[in-house]
């Protein structure tokens, strides 16, 4: 059985790992409506009900087994993708980077919100552990989110920016490793290269950002 402070982790990440695959999803769907394509609408994806981006497997199973058997040392899952028919957009190369851009953005835009919510708490002195937790939470997993989804392989939307900014020959040779990008990026994981080389100077920018923002905030405080 799972300890109290297994529960208690899981509880604090709970909403903000819903939220960040939720809103990050939705945000492909409605920038790829934007740009002409309203598949993602028309399959009930462009929503931000999180039932409809939860993949049983990737989103639920795979981290809890991996935090479980890890101690949570290591948690790796996916949502379930939105559709996108690239070739519905207007300016199908081009606006791909915008669909794709869509997601990441949208996670480092939360993490900013979590930050705020985190002044807000302290500010008012609501230094109730557990709120407090979950906002720290929430900017760690949104920027997690924000740096690993723009590693630049496909599936990932990094790997779409990258297509849609490379030469027709180049950009094709990229996109014809996506049946196999699933497995590369969690070799490269396992392998520590993602984390040591891409994840912690991306999430120090990230971080130095916030703080560069959270800075007039923080000096209110004091």
């Amino acid at each position: 059985m799972p300890s109290s402070d297994t529960l208690q982790t899981l509880l604090i990440y709970a909403l903000p790992v819903l939220f960040s695959i939720t809103v990050h999803e939705a945000a492909h769907g409605y920038v790829a409506r934007h740009f002409g394509d309203s598949t993602a609408y028309m399959l009930g994806r462009m929503t931000l009900n999180p039932l409809k981006h939860i993949d049983p497997i990737g989103t639920i199973l795979m981290p809890l087994l991996l935090y479980f058997s890890t101690s949570g040392a290591f948690v790796f899952g996916y949502a379930k993708p939105v559709p996108v028919n690239f070739g519905n957009l207007r300016h199908p190369k081009r606006d791909m980077v915008w669909v794709a851009l869509a997601g990441p953005a949208s996670n480092f835009v939360q993490a900013i919100l979590w930050a705020l919510l985190l002044f807000a708490l302290l500010a008012a002195g609501l230094d109730e552990p557990f709120f407090v937790q979950m906002a720290r939470a929430g900017i760690l997993v949104n920027l997690v989110m924000w740096a690993f989804n723009l590693f630049p392989l496909p599936p990932l939307d990094g790997g779409r920016v990258l297509a849609g900014l490379l030469p027709g020959r180049q950009a094709l040779w990229l996109s014809r490793i996506e049946p196999y990008g699933f497995f590369i990026v969690l070799a490269l994981v396992l392998a520590g290269v993602v984390g040591t080389l891409w994840l912690r100077p991306l999430m120090s920018l990230g971080y130095g950002a916030i703080n560069l923002l959270m800075a007039p905030l923080a000096a209110l405080l004091r």
